[in-house]
């Protein structure tokens, strides 16, 4: 048997330890590519340029026009944890530019061939200095003007296994796109460009943020964008992010944290939170949030490739961006009906408020003059003129009154942003129209938000106040509901319901939420109940809160195929318009469309 190794301790050579350090900072082509991009915006560059072969593997390269790097420096500039962004411990507790650990050049140097070549404003000529597996040339005079170029070859040329772990080539160059759009979304007022094998990909002039904005996400995700301007105190946050409609399954999502991009859970958790209520499904929104404040305040140096960080009051930062972000979301973008589509955004194939309005286009072309006709027929619709006051009517036949409509006088020179109504299209959509064209309405949608914000205030106010059955309704239930009545009391008792267990088999239902008392009184009760099971624990109930009365809301909500006379449409409308978060129901599906006059007339081709 051979004889067990003894372990000692040794320090490890200067070319291994530069080598693990890389591992850390260098992962692929992309981690180069930003952090060289890093160097250059730190450099005050205001052009950047970077080349790509080979996905960033066989060679990359970033130009800039920034302050160059003396000739004497060039060297040092190679040196691992050289830098001259921090000078002290201090300098590190309140870090304000991009790059700080004096780490990324020595590390892409062990890893790769590299030749910087760089000259400074005022400098007779450049300087050059190459550098290979931690082994540096000496500094020879050539030709560049002001600015610096680094160049890196054969990434990973003297780590076999590191270059294994690579993708293809497409995957790679796509990482690095990656990092460009990044750091290119940080600094609009630096121009940048991206060639990949001798192919122009990007080209980005400096501009303003929606310009750049617009220029690097997919034209749908930035047409959809509502900007964000929130402060408090000490602390900023701007931007734009997605209405809720226009959401997709794998949104587009860039934060920045006093101009460093970071992945953060805190922010994050936030983010998702502001749109909980709003979002549909599954999907995730769009955004492009900048978050300032004092740098003494976060910690950037968490990991080697500066996309960590760690708020000194997390819960502060996450009251922050939540409670903005939900303001942000609650008002009425009213500015998407006055405005309407350009007639670029007409022509292209884009959706308008979630959908295609080539789809809309089709659906009303068919549909509108035929449809509208029966609904004036069905509905006795009559004229409101603009401005009208909003009248009292006469209730709808009890049979189909579901649910009911508050109608309330309105002043008579009260905004109408979603206008008048003129008719209801097959039971289901309300149309209306304003001063700047047509107003498509999906009543259920739309009544469902109105009754979730009441809901809310009601429970935020004390809870939902009760009203009792004339005559109790029983229903069959099942053991395990028999056994949540019981259990689940004081949580029913809170959202307005009155159960009681009659036998084995079956619950009465004695009282209901005042505020949907004409909904179905045994499905309401059963969605609530079940609801009720599935979450559990008070602190659960606590938590899923706005579940139960999104729920509760859906329920309660008028139905399609519900007849609606003209006061009940309007009343509707004004409701639409007073409370928040209006544009989406509870499950994030848009509650209104707009369809301009200016679109109209194209669909109809006046004036051609």
């Amino acid at each position: 048997m051979p004889a067990e190794r003894v372990s000692t301790i040794e320090v490890l050579p200067d070319l291994v330890i530069s080598q693990i350090a890389a591992g850390e900072v260098v992962e692929r082509p992309s981690s180069a590519v930003k952090e060289l991009l890093e160097n250059s915006l730190d450099a005050g560059a205001s052009s950047v340029d970077v080349m790509l072969e080979g996905g960033g593997v066989r060679s990359l390269r970033v130009e800039d026009d920034g302050r160059g790097i003396e000739a004497g420096e060039l060297a040092l500039a190679l040196t691992r944890h050289a830098t001259s962004k921090i000078h002290s411990l201090e300098d590190l507790e309140q870090v304000a530019s991009l790059g700080f650990r004096g780490e990324a050049l020595a590390s892409i140097a062990s890893v790769a061939h590299v030749e910087i070549l760089s000259r400074t404003a005022g400098a007779a000529h450049a300087w050059s200095i190459r550098a290979s597996a931690g082994s540096v040339e000496a500094v020879q005079p050539a030709a560049r003007v002001s600015g610096t170029t680094i160049s890196v070859t054969d990434l990973y040329f003297n780590t076999p296994a590191r270059r294994k772990f690579l993708k293809s080539e497409l995957t790679e160059f796509a990482h690095c796109e990656e990092a460009f759009k990044r750091i290119a979304l940080a600094r609009c007022g630096v121009s940048f460009g991206l060639q990949h094998n001798g192919k122009r990909v990007q080209t980005l002039p400096r501009a303003s943020l929606r310009e750049r904005i617009a220029a690097i996400l997919e034209a749908r995700a930035s047409l959809s964008l509502v900007e964000v301007q929130e402060a408090s105190g000490p602390i900023s946050l701007s931007g734009y992010l997605s209405l809720p409609a226009q959401s997709a399954t794998r949104g587009e999502q860039y934060l920045y944290v006093n101009g460093r991009f970071v992945r953060d859970r805190v922010v994050q958790h936030a983010v998702r939170a502001a749109y909980q209520d709003v979002l549909h499904h599954q999907h995730q929104p769009s955004y492009v949030l900048y978050l300032e404040l004092d740098p003494a305040r976060v910690d950037v140096n968490v990991h080697p490739s500066k996309t960590e960080v760690r708020f000194r009051d997390g819960q502060a930062i996450h009251q922050f961006v939540f409670h903005a972000l939900q303001r942000v979301l609650a008002r009425p973008h009213s500015a998407t009906i006055a405005a309407g589509p350009s007639a670029a955004q007409l022509d292209a194939p884009l959706p308008s408020r979630g959908l295609p309005y080539a789809g809309l286009r089709r659906s009303l072309g068919e549909n509108l003059a035929l449809q509208l006709g029966e609904c004036q027929a069905a509905y006795a619709v009559e004229t409101l003129p603009a401005g009208a006051a909003v009248v009292a009517a006469a209730a709808a036949p009890a049979s189909v009154l579901e649910t009911r409509i508050e109608v309330e006088a309105a002043p008579a020179d009260a905004p109408a942003p979603l206008g008048f109504a003129i008719g209801q299209l097959l039971g289901i959509y309300i149309l209306a129209q304003n001063q700047h064209g047509l107003i498509v309405v999906d009543m259920h949608a739309a009544h469902e938000r109105i009754v979730y914000e009441r809901l809310k205030a009601a429970q935020q106010a004390g809870g939902v106040s009760a009203q009792p059955l004339l005559i109790p309704i029983s229903f069959n239930a099942s053991s395990a509901e028999v056994a949540g009545v019981h259990e689940h009391q004081a949580a029913l008792h809170a959202l307005g319901f009155e159960l009681a267990p009659l036998s084995e088999s079956s619950v009465a239902v004695r009282a209901v939420p005042a505020l949907l008392r004409d909904a179905d009184a045994v499905a309401l009760a059963r969605a609530a109940l079940a609801d009720l099971m599935e979450i559990g624990s008070t602190q659960a109930l606590t938590a899923k809160q706005n579940e139960l009365l999104a729920t509760m809301a859906c329920h309660g909500a008028v139905r399609a195929h519900r007849p609606m006379n003209i006061a009940e449409m309007n009343a509707l409308l004004r409701e639409m318009e007073r409370i928040e978060r209006a544009d989406q129901c509870n499950h994030g599906r848009p509650t209104w469309f707009a369809v301009t006059l200016e679109e109209l007339d194209r669909m109809f081709m006046r004036g051609r």
